[in-house]
């Protein structure tokens, strides 16, 4: 079963407090459903359409734990938390076999 991966790219944070709030929740929520962070910050460098923008790609065992992460109740209350803190790009994908 191929890997699934939480790919997240940040337009712009609004408010560097609510974002802090949501880190809190957000990291032992989608710790405790299997995710693996892989890489989250500033882009070093953007070609062609890209932005710099803070990035994180986040790795489960399935596409289907990462969607349940996403929907579950714990990372619900991050959400909460995040309120409209962010505008961002959120895609979840399925690794390659």
């Amino acid at each position: 079963m191929p890997k699934g991966y939480w790919i997240a790219a940040y337009h712009e944070i609004h408010d560097a407090d609510k974002f802090a709030a949501y880190l809190q929740l957000a990291g032992p929520a989608i710790a405790d459903g299997g995710g693996s962070f892989l890489t989250r910050g500033m882009a070093a460098k953007a070609y062609e359409s890209g932005i710099l923008q803070r990035t994180t790609i986040i790795e489960f065992e399935s596409l289907e734990a990462a969607l349940a992460v996403h929907d579950g109740p714990a990372y619900a209350k991050a959400l909460e938390a995040l309120d409209g803190a962010v505008t961002r790009d959120l895609r979840f994908i399925e690794g390659v076999e």
